[in-house]
């Protein structure tokens, strides 16, 4: 492979793998294919996304030599996002709600983020307190939620690594919706190469806002915000599936024992909703965007 130039060049290379194993398990006429997008420092696809948004900001000029960046996130976005702009020389300020665990704040400082704690937990005003950061520190503001520089990055990587590697080998493609960012990039590139192909969107059961369901507590990280994100584009959207904590837990845990594929919990729901899916014939064989690993000690 050659010495690469930067770390993030390998991130961007994510394998499409055959998840024979689980698909045995249920007794799957074909097995799920898995994208596996989780090779970064912080293991999910935001660690590709952060850099590509601050790249993309700085080609544009909005993002200048030494300026502060800011973001309303105290998770694997957030993360990432320090990460980045450690590795570029960006002061990285997080907006955080006071409920956040200290554990949880010590950790995004040991990545170098400053904390700025706000004492609503809502979207609405979490954004607020970070525009107003920003332009308090002449900062900034990614608005990962409403900038198309998320979904752009999918449009970009995703999308067309998706479509080399599984072709017309796959009718489905089943994506977690947190920010809207993933599936809005992935369908929109997908669907202009094939118009034909499913796309998925896979929401917690007991928060299930897209679905037009009351917001509520849940155990998947990394999708279901309770709300319906702007980057989120409905038009692109086929099929709207919920699954519940219980399930997406339980699918993570057996694509680790059948198939050794350290998957987060909110790739065991696209791994579960795959299964609804072809149980109920609307797909032979789907592909499943993984967007995070989980580290077994």
């Amino acid at each position: 492979m050659g010495i690469l130039q930067s770390y993030y060049q390998d991130v961007y290379k994510c394998p499409v793998v055959e998840l024979s194993g689980f698909s045995g398990r249920h007794g799957l006429q074909a097995s799920i294919a898995a994208y596996l997008d989780f090779g970064g420092a912080t293991g999910t696809c935001k660690d590709g996304v952060a850099e590509t948004m601050l790249a993309l900001a700085t080609e544009r000029g909005t993002l200048k030599q030494g300026m502060p960046v800011v973001e309303a996130s105290s998770g694997s976005f957030g993360a990432a996002l320090a990460v980045s702009c450690a590795t570029t020389g960006h002061p990285c300020i997080l907006v955080v709600p006071s409920t956040l665990p200290i554990s949880r704040r010590q950790h995004l400082q040991s990545l170098g983020a400053r904390i700025v704690v706000c004492s609503s937990g809502g979207r609405k005003a979490l954004d607020r307190v970070a525009a107003d950061t920003a332009a308090r520190y002449n900062g900034y503001f990614t608005n990962y939620f409403s900038n198309d520089d998320n979904p752009e990055y999918h449009r970009r990587v995703t999308g067309p690594q998706i479509l080399k590697a599984a072709g017309d080998s796959i009718d489905a493609v089943v994506i977690g919706v947190g920010s809207g960012g993933t599936i809005t990039g992935v369908a929109e590139y997908l669907k202009a190469w094939n118009s034909m192909i499913r796309i998925v969107a896979v929401e917690p059961s007991e928060c299930a806002a897209i679905s037009g369901g009351l917001p509520g507590h849940h155990g998947i990280a990394g999708i279901g915000p309770g709300f319906v994100p702007e980057n989120y584009n409905p038009y692109v959207v086929d099929t709207v599936l919920t699954v519940s904590t219980a399930d997406a837990e339980r699918a993570a845990r057996e694509v680790l024992f059948f198939d050794g594929v350290p998957a987060c919990t909110s790739a065991g729901a696209t791994l579960a909703a795959a299964v609804q899916l072809m149980n109920a014939g609307k797909s032979r064989r789907p592909l499943c965007v993984f967007a995070g690993r989980r580290t077994y000690e």
